[in-house]
């Protein structure tokens, strides 16, 4: 029953706590009701996939999620429709398959000093920690009690914060009688299928950001949790078999899987079993709760959809708080890399758009360039 408690558990978190940036994600780009329930079913069905398969292959707890740093990475994107953004997700996909094919590719991601990277993804993140105080002086009666039921619930557990203030904004959003469900009739689930169109600014802009914050923000994180429990992570058929699961599912809006962090710590752990050597079962039971989301979706989306929008926005900030005081830890982290981390910082939070192409990428490449500014400065001086 410990297996099955932490993976429910597990599922729950994973849901809850980001399910509201996905939704923003979906809402950048444009997407139809029928193809945000696509784009949920879709990602359930990879998380689950990639997840039951690689736990039952290797036996032991491989725990499946999707990206919430590129949720927020999309959600922060202007200009962008769906079948560019499919587009984008085809890319992100095979450059995550390329990945554990090519090793070089792996090590040239590597070389990516982490500062740079943290900059980039705190950048993209911090414009949704401020929307929620930009939606308190609109909404203080909603936002200010669930910004106070966040702060006390993460003192007991840091991950039930965000699920705390979700239930919370729920419930008082129907006891305001702010809450509006949709018209029409409620569709259980659904796949609907996106022809992709292969946009170069697109590809450039969302599809390389999004590979780049999966791999640093998700998956070097999620193998650590593994390695920390004891587990000698399968990096190349993990990279392999998520990417696989996000090529699969792309073209059904699904943006991209990878490996999981915070759910994994819940599955990995003596609470969830004594024994290591059947903790694996965990990721088993974990994805078949993600298939039973996936044929949910619709329901679970129209209570979503009847939420004010306040409440959306305050819940997708909260549960990115985490994600940005880790980036900017790192970001700041070394005196060498600070300056050039700042500016990649400043221009991923800003709205900058060269060329049809988001202010990610020109993060990356004003903090790589500062970089390599000072490197050789520093080389001269020394020279001299």
């Amino acid at each position: 029953m410990s297996i099955v408690f932490s993976a429910l558990v597990a599922a729950f978190v994973g849901f809850a706590a980001s399910v509201a940036v996905v939704l923003a994600a979906t809402q950048a780009v444009g997407a139809t009701p029928g193809q945000a329930i696509s784009w949920i079913a879709g990602l359930a069905i990879a998380q689950a996939g990639a997840g039951i398969w690689l736990s039952w292959r290797y036996r032991m707890p491989m725990i499946c999620a999707w990206s919430t740093p590129g949720a927020a990475l999309i959600a922060a994107t202007t200009g962008l429709d769906m079948a560019s953004a499919v587009g984008a997700f085809l890319l992100s996909a095979v450059l995550m398959m390329l990945t554990a094919a090519f090793r070089p590719l792996g090590a040239l991601i590597e070389k990516i000093p982490m500062p740079i990277a943290s900059a980039m993804l705190a950048g993209v993140i911090f414009r949704f920690v401020v929307a929620v105080f930009d939606e308190m002086r609109l909404s203080p009666g909603l936002v200010l009690p669930l910004l106070a039921v966040f702060l006390v619930a993460r003192l007991i557990s840091p991950f039930l914060g965000v699920i705390a203030a979700l239930i919370a904004g729920i419930a008082i959003s129907f006891g305001l009688g702010l809450a509006s469900w949709p018209a029409g009739p409620l569709a259980l689930s659904g796949l609907e299928f996106v022809t992709p169109r292969l946009d170069m600014a697109a590809m450039l802009g969302v599809g390389v950001p999004l590979y780049l914050v999966t791999m640093a923000a998700q998956n070097l994180p999620g193998f650590a949790v593994l390695r920390a429990a004891g587990y000698p992570p399968p990096v190349t058929a993990s990279l392999f078999a998520t990417g696989l699961a996000s090529l699969l599912t792309a073209p059904f809006g699904a943006h991209m899987v990878n490996m999981a962090a915070i759910s994994a710590s819940i599955c990995t752990g003596p609470d969830t079993h004594p024994d290591p050597a059947q903790r694996w079962k965990a990721g088993i039971i974990y994805g078949l709760a993600y298939l039973a989301i996936a044929a949910c979706a619709g329901l679970l989306l129209a209570l979503i959809f009847a939420m004010p929008k306040a409440l959306i926005v305050a819940v997708a900030g909260l549960g990115l708080v985490g994600s940005l005081t880790g980036a900017l830890g790192q970001a700041m982290s070394s005196d060498r890399e600070r300056f050039a981390a700042v500016i990649a910082f400043a221009v991923a939070a800003s709205s900058l758009s060269l060329f049809g192409v988001g202010s990610a990428f020109w993060s990356l490449v004003a903090g790589l360039s500062v970089l390599t500014l000072d490197f050789a400065a520093g080389r001269l001086r020394s020279k001299s």
